[in-house]
């Protein structure tokens, strides 16, 4: 089947990496794995992030204009060449989809969608017409992908869908896991750290507000810790990166060795996280946090906060422990618990590189996309 795909927050070839780019691009090799053609509809970033109507309603007739140029490009080609199903990743108010409804309809094609969500206190407020333009798009859409369970409620009941838990391809993961003392002395060559203490990691962007937050989280939380025979190592960078820096000053490298790696190439974050012992996280209202994900498939443990798609990521008291999301002192405990208790960490980090490969890798998901689809387009 050939799919137009189309991401409105940010194309999966975006240069700056993040989660968000990371699935949309996984949705794509699920797709292709199972034999689909899929082609990129557009590169349109529709996100306005400010809550301006001037720019909202300048993107809407952009759009517009984008999907009569689109079609007039489809009319020119052979009839074998045109989508037979659209897919737009990431729908929500902050980037609605202005080119798929339209250009699904003029061809005769379903429409649909993976992770959109709803937030109807949008609904009259700055964000009026993004919000107006995603409950557009679902009701024109033959079915819905969610990611997230926490979306799942905000959708129309009547409308397909499939609740797919993140997934991704986990032998990069595997490779490395079972190179682990070798990955081990390279990050400790490295980056200057002691192998004899216990490595925390901890793998994000640096951005103002919820990553932010969560950095100032993390840092208070091993502030708190009584023990010094751990180091962290923190993989990231971004436009809030002395903001993060600052929330970790005090931190004396004797005492409470920090590392910085900013920004690795994501061929090297395989044999990070298989170097590590234990991945740390508050992640504050994350959608489901791709590098917890990661983290297990290398076989760690996690600590991370219970928050929106999280619980859907890291299996309580099995993979990892999650914590009441923003309270510093319970994340610190369970830092502290997994740090003191090497034998407990390993048992949950081989439960989590168990439990993606079974059920979260990107062949099972292949197939279940598939089927949803080939369901949904199905009169």
């Amino acid at each position: 089947m050939k799919v137009a795909f189309y991401a409105p927050m940010k194309p999966p070839d975006h240069p700056v990496p993040s989660g968000d780019r990371h699935m949309a691009r996984l949705l794509i090799s699920a797709l292709e794995r199972s034999g689909h053609d899929v082609t990129l509809a557009s590169r349109l970033v529709s996100r306005d992030g400010r809550g301006d109507a001037l720019r909202q309603a300048r993107l809407q007739r952009l759009g517009s204009e984008l999907a009569e140029r689109l079609l007039r490009r489809y009319a020119r080609a052979p009839r074998d060449q045109l989508p037979e199903l659209w897919l737009t990743y990431h729908l929500y108010y902050k980037a609605p989809d202005h080119l798929g409804p339209k250009v699904s309809k003029a061809l005769g094609i379903p429409y649909m969608v993976a992770e959109a969500s709803v937030a109807p206190k949008r609904a009259g407020g700055p964000w009026d017409l993004g919000h107006r333009a995603v409950l557009s798009a679902l009701g024109a859409a033959k079915g819905a992908i969610t990611l997230n369970p926490a979306d799942a409620g905000c959708l129309d009941p009547a409308l397909p869908q499939l609740l797919l838990p993140p997934f991704l391809d986990p032998q990069p993961y595997e490779a490395a896991r079972g190179m682990r003392s070798a990955h081990r002395k390279t990050v400790a060559e490295r980056f200057g750290m002691n192998p004899e203490k216990t490595w925390l990691l901890t793998v994000a962007m640096m951005r103002p507000g919820d990553k932010l937050a969560s950095y100032r989280l993390l840092a208070e939380a091993l502030k708190t810790l009584a023990t010094t025979d751990w180091e962290i190592l923190v993989v990231g960078d971004g436009a809030a990166s002395g903001e993060v820096r600052e929330a970790f000053q005090g931190f004396a490298n004797d005492q409470m060795p920090l590392r910085w790696a900013r920004a690795l190439p994501g061929e090297m974050l395989p044999t990070i996280y298989a170097a590590a012992d234990l991945f740390v996280w508050p992640a504050i209202r994350e959608a489901y946090g791709m590098a917890l994900l990661e983290a297990q498939a290398a076989g760690l443990a996690v600590v991370a906060g219970r928050e929106g798609g999280v619980p859907a990521v890291v299996d309580d008291q099995s993979s990892g422990l999650l914590t009441p999301p923003g309270d510093c002192r319970a994340f610190a405990a369970a830092v502290s618990r997994l740090i003191a208790d090497p034998d407990l960490r390993g048992e949950m980090g081989r439960k989590a590189a168990e439990r993606v490969s079974r059920t979260q890798n990107l062949d099972v998901s292949a197939r279940k996309i598939t089927t949803f689809l080939e369901r949904c387009r199905t009169p």
